[in-house]
């Protein structure tokens, strides 16, 4: 049976587990960015407060695997509070936390290293600090974080693999179950890696061409 053979007669469950895997990216990256984003300011407007607290969750997550963090939060963590949360939500909840505390840690440096001038120069115009962070800060971080922002995002997506080893039925997961059935590993691996490769290069590219195209050394200005 060939890989098109096989993507035929298994549309049906290819296209269940793309939705999951979409769906729980999708999830992971609104979680991610809009609680990273507010982490981020805040961390980086309270340096010596919330900046700390932050850097050190960034810290912590950055020696621990990934993986250990999913299983901990869907074996012990469930025991221990006696509960049972399903496997999508569990994903979600650990991919999230990763992704919010690597977004929020890169708003936080950028924020930080982010040129006194500027905002020296809203000062002299009498823009308050409100107006400042969002009609001067604002603009000119997201040009610079964008690129890495992007990267961490596809970063995540691949990442909703491990996802499948606590029983979601996300893409991998179903790839596994049809390879247990007819067992052609290479067939159905290699349209797994095809599938990733289509969607993540273009998203790399993409961050490639806006650090290029819009990032620069803000210290130069």
């Amino acid at each position: 049976m060939s890989l098109f053979e096989i993507i035929g007669k298994y549309h049906v469950a290819f296209v269940s587990g793309l939705a999951v895997t979409v769906k729980l990216a999708l999830v992971v990256w609104t979680v991610g960015l809009s609680i990273g984003f507010l982490l981020g300011i805040v961390g980086g407007t309270y340096a010596k407060t919330f900046g700390r607290v932050i850097a050190l969750g960034s810290f912590l997550l950055s020696g621990m695997p990934l993986l250990v963090l999913l299983y901990w939060l869907y074996y012990p963590m469930q025991v221990m509070l006696n509960v049972v949360i399903d496997p999508f939500i569990t994903a979600c909840v650990a991919l999230g936390i990763v992704n919010a505390f690597g977004v929020a840690e890169a708003v936080r440096n950028a924020l930080g290293d982010f040129p006194t001038q500027y905002t020296m120069a809203a000062k002299v115009v009498g823009l308050t600090a409100r107006e400042t962070l969002i009609h001067v800060k604002a603009p000119i971080l997201l040009r610079q974080l964008l690129p890495l922002l992007l990267t961490l995002q596809v970063t995540m997506l691949q990442a909703t693999l491990f996802a499948s080893l606590i029983s979601v039925e996300e893409l991998f997961k179903v790839a596994q179950r049809i390879n247990s059935m007819i067992y052609k590993p290479i067939e159905i691996y290699s349209a797994l890696g095809i599938f990733f490769l289509l969607v993540c290069l273009p998203l790399n590219g993409l961050a490639l061409w806006l650090k290029v195209r819009f990032t620069r050394n803000l210290s130069e200005s």
